[in-house]
């Protein structure tokens, strides 16, 4: 079986976002602008409430699809159409935010720990004007495959006969939460010509026989199978992969279109007050 190699190795970039939220980002580095379908990878987490403590106030979207996933803690969510929602630890969100969102995020401990993560997904040209979406994933609805050495839930996608509970039309997202035991060995094949990064954020582990610096990104090569292997210590990753888009990719801060005009619409449907122009529609899973 062929093995998908190390492209390039993307070191985290601290950032603040919010109303002064520490982050960790990768994708949206300046070593990393974006990675076709994905945008930005943001990983949160502390056990200082003050790192976070005043959470990402109102703010819009428009253009892609957030989806936030909780390892520790919880998110509260709500947003100027009266949705409202949280998300538990193992919980995720999808929210399509497409023609127009302006929501807010309050991250919250719970035992002293407040983790996760957020991944932007672009959408195509047709679908950026679209109605928005919210989804919202209970922790238990996520299903884990449990293998020798190997602990894998399964968020957006399928591993093997396990199907997530989001799916992606438009990039058929794959997004993995691997924990393997210590010295256990993992294979998993995206489909061919998909792009697939890993980011490790517990322990030490290699894919295909190389290191894994520990809060970097690896991005991955189109074809083949990913095979990772934990150190000593064990390991946790994360394990996403996505049908690239292959357009124009026209991005100011929450603004994600297609051509510059595109976004100066969009800032003066902001200004105006007519960003956001449908009502999401909301399921909970």
């Amino acid at each position: 079986m062929a093995e998908r190699t190390v492209v390039q190795v993307v070191p985290a970039m601290e950032v603040s976002e919010g109303a002064g939220v520490r982050i960790l980002r990768t994708i949206g580095t300046p070593a990393r602008r974006h990675l076709d379908p994905f945008l930005m990878l943001d990983h949160f987490g502390s056990d200082n409430p003050e790192d976070y403590g005043a959470g990402f106030p109102d703010h819009p979207h428009r253009g892609f699809i957030t989806l936030t996933y909780m390892l520790d803690g919880h998110m509260a969510h709500g947003d100027s159409m009266g949705n409202e929602g949280r998300l538990d630890p193992g919980g995720a969100q999808w929210m399509k935010a497409a023609s127009g969102v302006i929501h807010s995020e309050m991250p919250r401990q719970e035992a002293g720990l407040m983790r996760g993560f957020q991944l932007w997904i672009n959408l195509p040209a047709a679908e950026k004007m679209s109605a928005p979406e919210y989804q919202e994933i209970r922790p238990e609805a996520v299903p884990e495959v449990t293998e020798e050495g190997a602990r894998v839930r399964v968020l957006a996608g399928r591993y093997g006969d396990t199907a997530g509970p989001v799916a992606d039309p438009n990039t058929d997202v794959g997004y993995l939460d691997v924990r393997l035991e210590a010295g256990a060995t993992f294979t998993h094949q995206p489909p061919d010509r998909h792009t697939a990064f890993a980011f490790l954020f517990e322990g030490t582990a290699q894919v295909g026989g190389q290191d894994i610096p520990d809060t970097s990104l690896i991005v991955l090569g189109e074809e083949g199978a990913v095979t990772v292997k934990a150190g000593p210590e064990g390991a946790r990753l994360l394990l996403v992969a996505g049908r690239p888009i292959g357009e124009p990719i026209a991005q100011y801060g929450p603004f994600v279109m297609t051509s510059r005009e595109e976004l100066e619409q969009a800032f003066r449907d902001y200004r105006d007050g007519q960003l956001v122009r449908d009502r999401a529609t909301f399921r909970e899973v």
